[in-house]
């Protein structure tokens, strides 16, 4: 008995309910308690369940409503089952989802960024590796175009023809690429809807759509069609219009190329999310085209194109061209920057030189352009152009001229007022005070205790350090003429061979000695002084050295030299050069010599 279905064994306990309806009123109450029990126990038998859960049965039998709890064991098989048939579920609940995403964003909007954040990371670098990719594809591209030699040839195109070098690229690499999207409705034939593709010249798209609805009715007027066929294609030159049909609008697309037939499923996919989503807009239409703005984002995604692609991963004009950019940005670099470090060089040396004041400095047009300050003792500034090798044709001074205190360029100004002779050493410190050092002509040392007031910088004049020439002239004469002495032959007033050679030069050490000593208001005195060797009486040594002595005078008078400032001194050999132990001893002891006497008259 348990083998039949459930279906039969709710048949079986109904009919057998009703059988004992109707005998209830033949029996007593103690028969119709018995007979319950019995066909409770059967109907347990037959169904297969307890009697309990027969109660619970008869229950939902009796209250025929739908339970929440059947809805939640169905609703997923439900969903499943309509899923997979189309996609109509999904578009009508976009709207309900939308809108509970918008609540919870609005209630805390924490929630859902929690929830995408370990998914937005990954994604950004996706899309930032894509956008990478497309752009060296791009790049690649465009330079292929430009730089191959298909290039020429299209070039020659575009001239021939008059068409623009891009237009003739994009004829020749367009495989296809939906241009216009127009969504018409259906029985009045307005447009509801337009979309088109960048840098595509259109019509009027209201004329374009009433043209679409004209050529058709047209067709369907001059040809025996059924009423409810619709024009699919129409094709011009280079431009196909395909047309899918809906229950309320057409969705017409103006395609240039060849499209593939996997396009019209995009077609017919738009136009039947459209009808779902704005099936309410469409019945209630009266000409209003401002409700059919949503559509925007299903016929915007119907406008695809593609183009004839060589291989992705080569990217050998982009790279060709980057490595260009980044030698030419090198080079361009380096000399920049070479430039730079020489103009900052050239500024800094102006820096470092007294009497020079850099005020501005600017770049323009490739010049260097320097305003500043300079003495006229300080260094040319195009002197240190060529050290830095600037371009000289690249600065542009302008030099304003100005007096430096800097004590350099005081040094030099001093030298070119007092004009110093080579033996005089001339600096000025940082207080302005001029120091000289050296020998100087008297002349040049009173005229200098005059002039150096003038010089603008100069404080105060030193010259301890400072001595008269002449005085040292004075005194080299002196210590000449003392060193120098005049050898004879034993017994006589004849000189020995090749002393009267130093005749001449005495001469002249006498006369420099007596103009010098005249030039300071010096008086001189010449003693010269005769001397013999051992050799005889002191008698005859004193009377042979005054002879002898005399003979040196007679050369000098001779010479016109003033005798008044010479004195013979006869010595004998009273005072020897040498003690006589050797035989040249003994000659050196046979000479003339000279001794000095300078004497400062009083002023």
């Amino acid at each position: 008995m348990n083998d039949y279905s459930p279906k039969q064994k709710f048949q079986i306990s109904s009919e057998a309910k009703t059988n004992n309806d109707q005998s209830s009123n033949l029996n007593s109450p103690n028969q119709e308690a018995n007979l319950s029990d019995e066909l409770s126990l059967l109907r347990s038998v037959l169904l297969g369940v307890e009697p309990t859960q027969l109660n619970k049965l008869y229950e939902r039998l009796n209250n025929p409503q739908i339970q929440p709890e059947d809805i939640s064991r169905l609703l997923p098989e439900a969903v499943v089952l309509r899923s997979k048939q189309d996609k109509q579920l999904v578009e009508s609940i976009v709207s309900t989802v939308e809108e509970a995403i918008q609540a919870s964003v609005s209630r805390d909007e924490n929630v859902l960024s929690e929830a995408f954040f370990p998914v937005i990371g990954p994604a950004t670098r996706k899309a930032i590796a894509t956008a990478l990719d497309e752009m060296m594809q791009s790049l690649n591209q465009t330079l292929e175009h430009s730089l191959s030699p298909e290039s020429f040839k299209w070039r020659l195109e575009a001239r021939r023809t008059g068409k623009s070098f891009a237009e003739i690229v994009l004829l020749r690499t367009l495989v296809y690429r939906v241009e216009q999207i127009f969504l018409i409705h259906k029985k009045t034939g307005l447009l509801l809807h337009h979309v088109i593709t960048k840098q595509v010249a259109v019509q009027d798209p209201d004329l374009v759509a009433a043209m679409l609805t004209a050529i058709q009715d047209f067709v369907k007027d001059s040809f025996s069609v059924q009423k409810e066929d619709t024009l699919r294609s129409l094709r011009f030159g280079e431009l196909t219009i395909w047309i899918e049909e809906g229950p309320q609008a057409l969705l017409a697309g103006i395609i240039r190329g060849k499209p593939p037939q996997e396009l019209r499923q995009v077609f017919q996919d738009a136009i039947e999310k459209i009808h779902l989503k704005l099936g309410t807009e469409f019945h209630e239409f009266v000409g209003e085209t401002e409700p059919f703005q949503p559509s925007q984002a299903y016929l915007e995604n119907c406008l695809t194109v593609k183009f004839k692609s060589a291989s992705q991963q080569n990217y050998t004009y982009a790279w060709a061209l980057l490595g260009i950019v980044a030698i030419a940005g090198g080079i361009w670099g380096f000399f920049t920057i070479r430039e730079h470090i020489r103009w900052q060089t050239y500024i800094q040396k102006l820096d470092s030189q007294p009497g020079i004041v850099v005020i501005n400095t600017q770049h323009r047009n490739g010049k260097h352009f320097i305003l500043g300050m300079r003495d006229p003792l300080a260094i040319d500034p195009n002197t240190l152009i060529q050290q830095t090798n600037l371009n000289p044709k690249t600065v542009i001074g302008q030099w304003q001229t100005y007096l430096s205190l800097e004590p350099q360029l005081l040094t030099k100004r001093t030298e070119k007022i007092l004009q110093p002779p080579t033996t005089v050493s001339l600096k000025v410190d940082n207080n302005g005070v001029l120091s000289a050092i050296g020998y100087a002509p008297q002349k040049w040392i009173l005229a200098a205790q005059k002039l150096w007031r003038f010089v603008p910088g100069v404080t105060q004049f030193q010259d301890k350090n400072l001595l008269i020439s002449e005085l040292r002239e004075l005194e080299l004469a002196k210590q000449q003429i003392e060193q120098t002495i005049f050898l004879f032959s034993e017994g006589k007033t004849d000189f020995i061979p090749g002393e009267t050679n130093k005749l001449p030069d005495l001469a002249k050490i006498v006369q420099r000695l007596l103009q010098t000593a005249k030039s300071l208001d010096h008086d001189v005195q010449i003693q010269i002084r005769g001397h013999t060797d051992t050799t005889g009486t002191e008698r005859e040594n004193l009377l042979l050295s005054q002879a002898r002595a005399n003979k040196i005078l007679a050369y000098l008078n001779f010479q016109k030299i003033n005798p008044n400032k010479f004195k013979l001194v006869a010595l004998g050999s009273n005072l020897p050069f040498r003690p006589e132990l050797t035989s040249e001893a003994k000659m050196l002891n046979r000479r003339v010599s000279f001794q000095i006497s300078i004497i400062d008259k009083p002023k």
